[in-house]
């Protein structure tokens, strides 16, 4: 079972998040458990202050290292990074982080322990990246409100990864980028809707020419939508 901590200022941004779809499936099948922390519960302040502001002045707020390092500390059992139980992974959501692919998805998806810390405001204190995270991630080149959404993307990436967790062992294999392309296009019932119909190719029932049809229209769109990943390959 994979196990996932997420460490958040806001636990009810994800009420309902992960109780739908393959998720909630994954969880009642006993593949994966979620399990959202509230960070002020690691506060030792009366007022519970996660953030404070910045050195050397600037605008906003940065969260503060205490409550984090001890939120890790207590999640993991260990003091320091070095003394992480094997399997354990501890990712800082942040937009300055490697960005995040499905070559990504797959590495996080052989963990066996995954802490998602979820940044705020300006920042998170820079101590946390120094001594306590594997793992520094973005899911894009944009900056948001904070890691909650990042979260949800990064555990329904790996979730869907997981032995069993989609309805056929070879869907995860087949989607956009597992081959470094995107996906073929789709097509179900009607065959001819509004006057557009479903390539013939699809209606033969021969599966090689299918294939190389699914193929070469994967390379079309990859062209046409995302040429970057074509010079890459």
């Amino acid at each position: 079972m994979l196990c996932f901590d997420v460490i958040t200022i806001f636990p009810d941004y994800f009420r309902g998040a992960f109780e739908h779809g393959i998720i909630r499936r994954a969880q009642a099948a006993a593949l994966v458990d979620v399990r959202v922390r509230d960070l002020r519960q690691w506060t030792l302040d009366k007022h519970r202050m996660v953030d404070d502001r910045p050195f050397g002045g600037g605008d906003g707020m940065v969260l503060k290292p205490e409550p984090i390092f001890a939120a890790v500390e207590d999640l993991t059992g260990a003091t320091e990074r070095a003394s992480y139980p094997e399997g354990t992974r501890v990712v800082l959501l942040s937009p300055q982080g490697r960005v995040f692919t499905q070559a990504v998805a797959s590495e996080l998806a052989g963990a066996e322990h995954l802490l998602l810390i979820c940044g705020r405001y300006e920042g998170v204190d820079e101590r946390v990246a120094e001594a306590l995270v594997t793992d520094e991630i973005s899911i894009g080149d944009y900056v948001l409100s904070g890691g909650e959404p990042a979260a949800v993307v990064v555990l329904d990436a790996v979730v869907r990864l997981l032995p069993g967790a989609l309805g056929s062992e070879t869907s995860a294999v087949n989607e956009s980028f597992s081959e470094g392309l995107l996906d073929y296009p789709h097509y179900t019932r009607p065959p001819e809707f509004r006057g557009m119909r479903v390539p013939d190719v699809l209606l033969t029932g021969h599966h090689e020419e299918i294939r190389r049809w699914r193929a070469l229209q994967a390379l079309k769109k990859t062209e046409r939508n995302r040429p970057d990943l074509l010079e890459k390959k």
